[in-house]
């Protein structure tokens, strides 16, 4: 083979080789000599939370209840005799307003008239009657005295005849008496001012005595019956022991309703409860009254019969309670405090009640301590957290 020809072969065999082992030198070179990049410092997820300081309170604990408006005193108009309705007040009428003693109907009064004349006369003649025995006597008495026969009976002295006429008297006074009262029974008042509910007698009509001619309730006096757990008997302050007669100061009771899409409010006071349990829901009945004054609302809304109202029940005052939103609580009845380090720590608490809003707590909490009252997906005892001041609570 000539020298050329083994110099190109040579050359094409360490050719491949020169160029691999002088990249590999190049790339040995490169990472040899490169930059180390700086540690990066591992990012913490730190979670904001709202927070705020409690401090102790004092806090009526009122009683919430609701219940319908109903009058004091309903009751039936009857008429007590029979006749024909020959006047009807244009008051007597579903919804009419009428004032206390005002004359509501009237019963053709001529048969009662004449009952009355009639009894008048009976009586004139039973005076007569009684006169003339009474003469009967004197006359009798002295015609025995004239005969000196000793003690005379008493048929001769006529006294059975005189207590005849004594009691014809009597019966004919009590006979005019009735006829007046049958009389006055012509006219049907109430006893009270009040609002007629139905009429079920109209002019011309003839009734039977018993019959109902109208059903009316007094407006004086409205009641609501308030149902209430057992349970919740613990922050009012009744009577009980006491009786109803008690001298004791019943609680004041605010009754609210929405109409027409405004709120009203009216105010009344407990007077009574019930006298046992409701066998059906175990709950006790308060009965509170609203007076004429308290049926007004402050925009001039009256109280209606019929009415369905939410109640609060002024309840008795106790110190030393703390009040949080039901986010600061889980399911077991602990709070999720912040420590001084800014970690979480969770801590047992007494609920005393539980309100729409918030909670009421007796024990578990310190004053000034940091609660925390937003959300926080998954609470880790001893967590870091961020506490960001919350908006102040609203004192109940």
């Amino acid at each position: 083979m000539p020298l050329s020809d083994r110099r190109r072969h040579l050359l094409k065999t360490l050719l491949p080789a020169v160029i691999l082992l002088v990249a590999a030198a190049a790339a040995w070179a490169m990472i040899a000599t490169r930059r180390q990049p700086l540690p990066q410092p591992v990012a913490t997820n730190v979670p904001d939370v709202e927070t705020v300081r409690v401090q102790p309170q004092t806090l009526a604990l009122n009683v919430i209840s609701q219940g319908v408006v109903l009058p004091k005193e309903e009751i039936d108009l009857v008429a007590e005799i029979s006749g024909k309705v020959i006047k009807v007040h244009p008051a007597l009428a579903a919804g009419g307003f009428f004032a206390a003693d005002e004359l509501l109907l009237s019963i053709d009064p001529r048969d009662y008239d004449y009952a009355i004349t009639v009894a008048q006369a009976r009586l004139a003649e039973a005076k007569r009657a009684l006169a003339s025995e009474r003469a009967q006597v004197e006359q009798a008495h002295s015609e025995w005295q004239a005969l000196g026969q000793g003690q005379a009976s008493d048929l001769a002295l006529r006294k059975p005849q005189l207590a005849e006429a004594e009691a014809k008297l009597k019966a004919a006074e009590a006979d005019l008496a009735k006829a007046r009262l049958d009389r006055s029974r012509c006219e049907l008042r109430a006893p009270f001012a009040g609002r007629v509910v139905n009429k079920s007698a109209g002019l011309g009509q003839f009734i039977q005595a018993g019959s109902v001619t109208a059903r009316v309730f007094a407006t004086d006096t409205l009641e609501v019956r308030l149902p209430i757990g057992v349970d919740q008997l613990a922050y009012l302050k009744l009577p009980l022991e006491g009786g109803q007669n008690s001298s004791a100061v019943w609680p004041k009771v605010s009754l609210r309703a929405d109409i027409g899409g405004k709120t009203h409010s009216w105010f009344g006071r407990l007077v009574r409860t019930e006298a046992k349990l409701d066998s059906g829901s175990g709950q006790l009945y308060l009965i509170a009254q609203i007076d004429k004054a308290g049926q007004t609302s402050a925009d001039r809304q009256p109280l209606l019969a019929g009415l369905f109202v939410h109640a609060e029940i002024e309840g008795i005052a106790r110190s030393g309670l703390y009040t949080l939103p039901h986010t600061a609580l889980n399911s077991f009845q602990q709070v999720k405090l912040v420590n001084g380090e800014h970690r979480l720590k969770m801590q047992q608490v007494k609920i005393l009640r539980a309100e729409p809003e918030h909670v009421v707590i007796e024990s578990g909490l310190n004053p000034d301590e940091q609660v925390i009252v937003s959300e926080l997906p998954v609470p880790i005892e001893g967590m870091q957290v961020n506490p960001v001041a919350a908006t102040p609570l609203k004192t109940p």
